[in-house]
């Protein structure tokens, strides 16, 4: 009983809150997460040469370690793909800067983000709550981020060899995307991958709330595998390497999240049998 009561007791200020001082933390919160936004996007800004040389265009060169990687095993990864990037309206560099400059800027700073969304999420929680969710801004980050290396170094390489080396009834078409066009090729193939890895976490929060269970994943598994394959062809060209490559890290996901998903339901039935 003294336990409970030091839990509703550190539950009660943040209960207390009227709505309108909800939205005035909530406020904050969003404010200083749009200044590291900002803040990390300047940063990007400044750093054009780098970013744009080594990270933005470095799949088009042959020395990307995924080449060397794949090169033994799969032979047209031992080159890197050939196209030019041209720009066709004046303003479409420095738009094209600045947008680069935002994505990495958020990029950079969501692990930022996700501690102010849990900072302001986690007073209105009680105690053994805020323990079993301990961990959960680093665990969201090292997701997201690891998408996006899986977006940026496997997904982005085989889609550009795949989509600038597919030929036609003729020769004489030749590869010349626009800036903007390859910009936004490259962020379609990692900030969706980084989204998707986070699978284990929205598992978690489904079963703590009682909609997802993993005897409902086990039995809909097959329908899963599907799912996961129509994703990785969609954020995927139609080649079928690429799409298992996706596809792959995906069901090891979907098997983690049913993992997840059992301790959860095991640690409520221990806590309802303790309680």
């Amino acid at each position: 009983m003294a336990e409970k009561k030091t839990e509703i007791v550190k539950h009660e200020p943040h209960a207390e809150m009227t709505f309108l001082e909800h939205l005035e933390v909530l406020r904050w919160h969003i404010i200083r997460s749009l200044v590291a936004i900002a803040l990390f996007g300047i940063v990007m800004f400044l750093s054009n040469e780098f970013i744009f040389d080594r990270i933005l265009f470095g799949p088009k060169y042959a020395d990307f370690p995924t080449y060397g990687w794949f090169c033994p095993f799969v032979e047209r990864m031992c080159d890197a793909p050939v196209f030019s990037v041209q720009t066709i309206t004046i303003e479409e560099k420095f738009m094209t800067h600045l947008k680069v400059s935002i994505i990495l800027g958020i990029v950079v700073a969501f692990p930022y983000i996700i501690w102010e969304i849990w900072s302001f999420v986690k007073p209105g929680l009680y105690a053994k709550e805020r323990n079993a969710a301990r961990g959960i801004v680093w665990i969201c980050s090292f997701l997201f981020l690891l998408g996006i290396s899986f977006g940026y170094y496997i997904i982005t390489p085989f889609a550009l060899k795949f989509l600038t080396g597919w030929e036609v009834a003729t020769d004489t078409i030749v590869s010349t995307p626009t800036l903007t066009s390859y910009v936004s090729s490259i962020t379609f193939y990692t900030l969706p991958s980084g989204i998707v890895f986070e699978m284990p976490i929205v598992v978690y929060f489904l079963t703590k709330i009682g909609l997802m269970s993993p005897e409902f994943m086990r039995q809909y598994r097959r329908m899963a595998i599907v799912i996961i394959l129509i994703v990785a062809g969609i954020i995927t060209p139609p080649d079928v390497l690429s799409q298992f490559l996706v596809g792959i890290p995906l069901f090891i996901l979907y098997e983690v999240s049913i993992i997840i998903s059992k301790r959860v339901i095991a640690q409520q039935e221990k806590e309802e049998a303790a309680g």
